[in-house]
């Protein structure tokens, strides 16, 4: 490695939405580039013009500020766009045919299987000595050497070396003169002065290629580190078809950025010791990229929605009701938004805060406090509405209503007293209660609701839930 400044890059394609995988590699990159007081250069790969969106570009730059990558930090640079580097691609290109280190081909795929005898083979080198010039429909073909390998140092993977009587003489430059995006990609790294390219494994096979590239451009290559691949429960590489692998998405669930970065900052790399729950200064503090392990790292979501309820209780009660905001109005709240009473929320918020795994678990443990009627969940009401549940709402329903006190402590004692007359514990004779309350089965503790619903709204609701039970019965 040179003594330069250490340089690295996140360079995404602007066609989708953010990759948990990408994001990965950026948090990588951006430890990297803070612990050794660097800079992370973003690039945006922006050249397949049929299928880049700007609200992608826009979803890239707010995904990373989402996990603390900013332009406001100092080691932050860019965006640089690699369609506005396109003239230098071009010269590159034509560096590398002036210098015999590239030529140009008219062959065509029929007439190399024809000459292989196969259509999975490597080009033949067919027009090595031919000189060809430029005519629209010509490729231009780097020159790899007939001996020797490519040694890829990697920061991650040791030494892998290459022959390179294996790697065929592959295009830089298309028939109407564009260059491809492996030299584009190599020339914008040699002019950004990247010294680090932390990337994932799928492009390791590319790698000794680039690294030609580079020797032939008259540059030393950089240091490579391949990031291992992340896989779903199947061990199958995540895939935006078949799994859920955007950002935004987890963002959208209610996952805290905070328990995000944490998580995959753990994908692939470990600080030694078996504490996981860390904040992000103290894993960029620890991270070392050459501890990064080769194995698939298993996308968990199981355990990422854990980590997310760590990182819930452990918020301050003013910033746990902060960060519920967005799941308190539309689209997501089935309330009008004039019944939604902050102070209200506020003295619920601690109630909730323990028992949410995801910030948007918090409208359907809130939304009788603020609809005029409960939503009934069907399996609830058949699971508590049995035998003997109308005859503990309409004995609930009196004592209830003469209890000189409404606080949660006299309301437990009324729903206890009525249970023994039953002969039921408290959990089976709250079981109606709580449904005819809050629609479901499971929720916040009862009778802290039922003091904040207040008493009139949870008589009614009892009477309404017996109205209903004798009417099936």
């Amino acid at each position: 490695m040179s003594a330069a400044p250490v340089r690295v890059r996140f360079a995404p394609s602007p066609t989708g939405m953010f990759h948990v995988g990408g994001a990965r590699s950026a948090l990588y990159n951006w430890a990297v580039a803070r612990q050794s007081g660097g800079r992370f250069v973003l690039r945006i790969e922006d050249t397949d013009a049929a299928r880049n969106k700007p609200e992608w570009i826009e979803g890239i730059v707010s995904a990373l500020a989402a996990i603390g990558i900013h332009a406001e930090d100092p080691a932050f640079e860019g965006p640089y766009f690699q369609s506005e580097n396109a003239a230098r691609h071009s010269e590159a290109a034509q560096q590398l045919f002036e210098t015999g280190r590239a030529y140009y081909c008219d062959c065509t795929r029929e007439q190399l299987k024809e000459r292989t005898g196969s259509e999975h083979l490597g080009y033949d080198g067919f027009c090595r000595e031919r000189g060809l010039g430029f005519e629209v429909g010509r490729a231009l073909r780097f020159r790899t050497p007939d001996e020797g390998e490519t040694v890829v140092v990697d920061l991650i993977r040791g030494e892998p070396a290459f022959p390179n009587n294996a790697i065929e003489d592959f295009v830089i430059a298309r028939g109407d003169g564009s260059p491809v995006f492996l030299i584009a990609n190599v020339v914008d790294d040699l002019d950004e002065g990247i010294t680090q390219v932390i990337r994932g494994d799928e492009h390791l096979s590319n790698t000794p290629k680039q690294q030609l590239l580079w020797e032939a451009l008259g540059a030393e290559p950089p240091v490579w580190a391949h990031l291992p691949v992340i896989v779903n429960e199947k061990r199958q590489k995540l895939s935006k078809r078949r799994d859920k692998v955007a950002l935004e998405d987890y963002l959208a669930d209610g996952f805290l950025p905070d328990a995000l970065v944490n998580y995959l900052m753990l994908l692939g790399w470990g600080p030694g010791d078996d504490q996981e729950i860390r904040p992000y200064e103290e894993l960029e503090r620890l991270f070392r990229i050459e501890d990064v392990g080769t194995a698939p790292a298993f996308f968990d979501v199981k355990k990422l929605t854990a980590f997310n309820g760590d990182y819930i209780r452990a918020l301050a009660p003013e910033e746990f009701v902060k960060a519920c905001a967005p799941w308190l109005a539309a689209p997501y709240a089935p309330w009008q938004p004039e019944a939604f009473d902050p102070g209200v929320f506020e003295q619920v918020a601690p109630l909730a805060q323990t028992r949410l795994a995801l910030l948007s678990e918090i409208t359907d443990n809130v939304d009788f406090l603020f609809l005029d009627e409960p939503v009934w969940d069907e399996a609830s009401w058949n699971k508590a509405m049995k035998a003997g549940a109308l005859d503990v709402l309409r004995d609930a329903r009196p004592e209830l209503a003469a209890t000189a006190s409404w606080q949660a402590d006299d309301l437990k004692a009324v729903l206890l007293a009525v249970g023994e007359k039953h002969g039921l514990k408290l959990g089976k004779a709250q079981a109606p209660v709580r449904v005819a309350v809050t629609g479901r089965t499971v929720g916040l503790p009862l009778f802290e609701s039922m003091e904040l619903l207040g008493r009139d709204r949870v008589l009614d609701r009892l009477d309404a839930a017996a109205e209903k039970l004798a009417a099936q019965a």
